[in-house]
Order: C-alpha cells, then structure tokens, then sequence
C-alpha cells in the first residue's frame, strides 16, 4: 500500500468516525489503567460490566488497595486470569502510590515498570490517557495491518514499528482507535465483511468477498 493509499484509507476512517474512542468505560486516568489491564485475553464488554461496580465505588490507588485482593476478585471474577489480574492492579495501585503520588505517569516506561503493564497496556494508556502518537497493537491491528497491506510484520512490535513509519501526521493519534474498530466489527478474523467495507479498493487481501452471505452484490448485476 503506498503512501498515497494510505492517507486515503485513513482519511476515510476518520470521515465516517472524526472522534475516535476506546470502548473501554471509565472515568479517569487511574480507572483507564486498570480497565485496559483488565481487558487482556477479554472482551471490552466483559470488562465494562465488570468494572461498573467496582468504578462506582474505586476511583483512585489508594482505594483499590482499601478494597484489597479478595474484594477486586469477587467484582471482576466474570473475566479471564482474574485472579492473576487482581494480583497484578493491586500490586501496580500499591506502585503508583509508592513512587508516583497516586498518579499514573505520562511516560511509557515508567507505566512498562508497572505489575501486569506491558508494551500493548502502556501504548493504550499513553495514547487514550495523554494524547501520544502510539500504536497499542493488539490482534484485531495485527490482523488488519498484515491483511490490508497497511503495516506488515511477523510481529506485533514489527507490526508497531510499521505504523510508526506509515501512518500520515493528521491520524496519527486516532489510529490506534479506528484500526482497532474496524478489525472488530468490518475486517474481523474469521468472516471479514469486505462486502461493506469502505476501504475494500484499497486493501491487497487477495481473499475479499465482496457480498454478504445469502444477499447477491448489487454491483455485480
């Protein structure tokens, strides 16, 4: 995909979505932190409502560990590894308030220092909590980018480092977002939806069915 298509694609993304957001229910920085932790090998779905409880009654470090171990279980027992992820938000809450005042740091490395905050839960945090220009790729991006032709790479770091050189300055930003909306309900796994896709002229999948399962394509008559 050259560069010329690139801008093109993400030009469209932006046309039909001008203010990307992440799914992911919160209401502050520290809530963001802990939800994304939460939303490995999980749905945001998942995490939302199992966090809308815990997030009425936990807004800060200091409260998370209040709450302790076994209380964080009891309100996210609905998601997966919970019992590790609980051991993970409160050893990071005990963290931040330790060596950051109760807050979470603008800075990816120091996030990457945090129990159960990896690379993919530092770039989300940077990107959704303070505006920086990262690539949290996760395997609805992995997919689309290695699929479309946008950032290919046998890795999900390759994959990020590709973004970085590729994606045009205007959308630099939201692109974490549309990407990841549009590998979870267009360009998904299993069944993309190339039938609808506004980026599907664009895109070097060589396996694009362009009509919906039991609906002939308009265009082909």
């Amino acid at each position: 995909m050259n560069k010329a298509a690139i801008f093109e694609f993400f030009r469209r993304l932006a046309e039909a979505n001008p203010s990307p957001e992440t799914e992911l229910a919160f209401t502050n920085t520290y809530q963001l932190l802990v939800a994304v932790v939460l939303s490995a090998q999980s749905t945001d779905v998942g995490v939302n409502k199992a966090t809308r409880a815990l997030f009425s009654e936990v807004h800060t470090p200091a409260e998370m560990v209040a709450l302790g171990e076994d209380g964080l279980k009891d309100h996210i027992k609905t998601i997966g590894l919970f019992n590790a992820k609980a051991k993970n938000v409160i050893a990071l809450s005990q963290q931040l308030i330790r060596d950051h005042h109760g807050e979470v740091p603008a800075d990816r490395e120091a996030l990457e220092r945090l129990p159960g905050v990896g690379r993919k839960t530092a770039n989300v945090a940077m990107n959704c909590a303070f505006g920086a220009e990262t690539f949290a790729v996760d395997t609805h991006i992995f997919r689309l980018g290695n699929r479309t032709g946008l950032a290919k790479g046998k890795t999900v770091l390759a994959v990020e480092k590709a973004l970085e050189k590729k994606v045009p300055a205007p959308f630099r930003v939201g692109a974490h977002h549309w990407l990841i909306l549009h590998g979870r309900y267009i360009c998904k796994a299993r069944n993309p939806e190339c039938w609808r896709c506004p980026l599907a002229d664009l895109c070097d999948f060589k396996g694009k069915v362009m009509e919906k399962k039991g609906v002939p394509d308009k265009k082909a008559k």
